[in-house]
């Protein structure tokens, strides 16, 4: 297939609309079921170069759970606590301990759900039926992966009445060493960011404190790859293997951190007994259960937590945590990494961070006020590494 004709680009009123290879090649995919959309697309080309890259970089499976250009979350293959299953509502899935790759996609789709409701998918390696079963279930618009499961690739074939979009990408295709788009009928030239994020970017370790488990070097790797595929400005927050907060497209860096802290501490709230234990009525939606829990772990909900909605999702009312309540759970979280695009700028960026349980740095130096971060990360014994490198993308 050398082109595919799309209904519309962005907008319906951005017509006509195509994806072709201005070489003449064919394209590196091919649709299985559905009809993808531009934005789709977007989200299919970026997500798939993410949990490729991230793969190759952590020899571990990933998935990534993407909506408008930019990851909710990524993660790799690393089994769940039973806490975790639970946070994520992939207790009842069979056969999960078994599949990787599930527990990769269960970790990305669970990281941010109300951002990921209506995401699209990228998983490093061939769709399983497990995987297949987690994706059944959940409201969104496609997936794309080097191969699926006979099994696998029928169960995705009932989602939207027939209409769920499969593609199959090419695990070997290259792209050209050039990007080039338009953009107000200019054309932009620059060449493919193809720098490789491995361990050796977080050697330059600028703090007294020194000591980087092998741990946060992985989550580190996780925090860096997701942020080469995220709208700019961009923080990404990772802990065990996975992404649990991410803060994009902000255009100021204590926006991101804040914005990727927030999400960040509803992770780590989700996994209390006071939010897994919540009593929710029976056959209550999944996108309604998880508004829910984010109305439930709001600072500021009494505008819709009244006695009427309240009954309408639970058994009976819980009781709702306080602030002090909420600060001392997430007291006790320690050994988050946090990776950043660009330089932090001024040192409230740590202090933020560090109300999240962040003990571990990675960003690319060459602030100003560098002196200045680096002694705010040493206030509160954190290791931070210098990457030199910038990774802005748009």
């Amino acid at each position: 297939m050398r082109e595919f004709e799309l209904k519309y680009g962005c907008n319906p009123n951005q017509k006509p609309a195509r994806i072709f290879m201005d070489n003449g090649s064919d394209l590196p995919i091919t649709i299985l079921n559905g009809r993808p959309g531009y934005i789709n697309l977007l989200d299919a080309f970026n997500s798939w170069q993410l949990v490729k890259e991230l793969s190759a970089a952590t020899k571990l499976c990933s998935a990534t759970s993407f909506k408008h250009v930019s990851p909710t979350s990524a993660a790799v293959g690393l089994k769940l606590s039973p806490e975790l299953k639970k946070a994520c509502f992939v207790d009842d899935i069979e056969g999960l301990g078994d599949s990787p790759l599930a527990c990769a996609y269960a970790r990305a789709r669970g990281t941010d759900r109300m951002s990921s409701f209506g995401d699209w998918i990228a998983l490093s390696e061939e769709c399983d039926v497990v995987t297949a079963s987690i994706i059944k279930r959940e409201v969104s618009d496609g997936v794309i992966a080097p191969g699926f499961a006979p099994e696998a690739l029928e169960i995705l074939k009932t989602k939207k009445k027939g209409a769920y979009n499969i593609i199959r990408i090419d695990p070997d295709y290259v792209p050209e060493p050039r990007e080039i788009k338009q953009v107000f009928g200019v054309t932009f030239e620059q060449g493919r960011n193809n720098f490789e994020i491995n361990a050796g970017l977080l050697e330059n370790v600028v703090t007294e404190n020194k000591r980087l488990p092998e741990s946060a070097v992985r989550d580190l790797i996780i925090s860096l790859i997701t942020l080469k595929y995220t709208q700019s400005n961009s923080v990404c927050f990772a802990m065990g293997g996975q992404a649990i907060g991410v803060g994009a497209g902000q255009q100021s860096r204590i926006h991101c951190t804040r914005l990727a802290g927030d999400k960040a501490d509803k992770w780590n709230l989700r996994q209390s007994s006071a939010v897994l234990g919540l009593p929710f009525i029976a056959d209550l939606p999944r996108a309604v259960r998880d508004n829910t829990i984010d109305v439930y772990l709001s600072e500021d909900s009494d505008d819709v937590r009244g006695d009427d909605v309240w009954q309408k999702f639970f058994t009976e009312q819980p009781r709702k945590l306080s602030f002090e309540e909420k600060r001392e759970y997430l007291s006790k979280i320690e050994g988050v990494s946090l990776g950043s695009d660009a330089f932090f700028p001024f040192g409230d960026n740590i202090i933020r961070a560090r109300r999240s349980g962040v003990t571990y740095v990675a960003q690319p130096g060459g602030s100003v006020r560098d002196d200045d971060v680096i002694s705010e990360c040493n206030a509160n014994n954190m290791v931070m590494s210098f990457t030199g490198m910038r990774l802005f993308h748009h």
